[in-house]
């Protein structure tokens, strides 16, 4: 088991890439911490983990909240020792053409996609800078590399994920901590359910593997990226979409 004994957190752990993430960790031996929204999602995501026999934490709570995500942090500490690894996975989507959209549709995408990532990492830093090691893993997209179509508020938070990555591994590397990201493609997740079917099937056939992605597809790649087999990967974006931006 690659993450056997380490203290893993998972922001947006309740659905989707967050949740296969979680419990692809928890059958790699982690001790998994859940963070989401809704309290239901969270308890939900904790039964999970705890059927495949991790121990687990669960937070409700908002990544915007800074007070609560300092609590998480310090009880995390206090129940397992450690903080070894962040997902920083939380993210929403607020979709609109340029001439369209709102400033607080704009704010509301930053907010959590940027700001959030932002306040997880700095509430966690204080335990794996003292602990000389850590791995951060940031969830990019592949919208925030080449762009796209009504999302130029997503779009810039996740290129701004990638100028966090980039920036902090520099910083953090020499302390022991590595950071990386993920740029997913297009994935069967609850985002997407606002899609109509016609537009779902154009972006399957952009796609040269003619599907979308699964969430455990972009697990695995965390649960890589978070053992001692990447030891040696810092500041890396590592795209994972079936090859559609070929």
């Amino acid at each position: 088991m690659r993450l056997k004994h380490k203290t893993c957190i998972v922001t947006g752990a309740a659905q989707g890439i967050g949740l296969a993430t979680a419990l692809k960790f928890a059958e790699e031996g982690a001790n998994v911490v859940v963070a989401d929204l809704k309290p239901e999602g969270v308890d939900a995501a904790v039964a999970l983990v705890r059927a495949r026999g991790a121990q687990a934490l669960g937070f409700a709570l908002n990544v915007t909240d800074r007070d609560a995500l300092g609590h998480m942090a310090a009880a995390v500490q206090e129940r397992f020792g450690s903080i070894d690894v962040l997902v920083n996975n939380a993210g929403i989507t607020k979709d609109a053409r340029l001439q369209k959209m709102t400033l607080a549709q704009f704010d509301a995408v930053i907010d959590v996609n940027l700001r959030g990532v932002f306040q997880c990492t700095q509430a966690v830093l204080p335990a794996m800078v003292a602990q000389e090691s850590g791995v951060i893993l940031n969830a990019s997209s592949v919208v925030g590399i080449y762009g796209n179509f009504g999302q130029t508020n997503y779009a810039a938070s996740k290129f701004g994920v990638i100028g966090f990555t980039k920036t902090w591994s520099r910083e953090l590397g020499p302390k022991g901590i590595r950071v990386n990201a993920v740029a997913p493609g297009f994935v069967e997740t609850p985002i997407l359910a606002t899609i109509p079917d016609k537009v779902l099937q154009h972006m399957r056939e952009q796609v040269p593997l003619h599907r979308l992605g699964k969430p455990e597809e972009i697990a695995n790649v965390y649960a890589f990226l978070a053992s001692d087999e990447a030891s040696y990967i810092n500041g890396a974006v590592i795209e994972v979409s079936g090859g559609m931006t070929v």
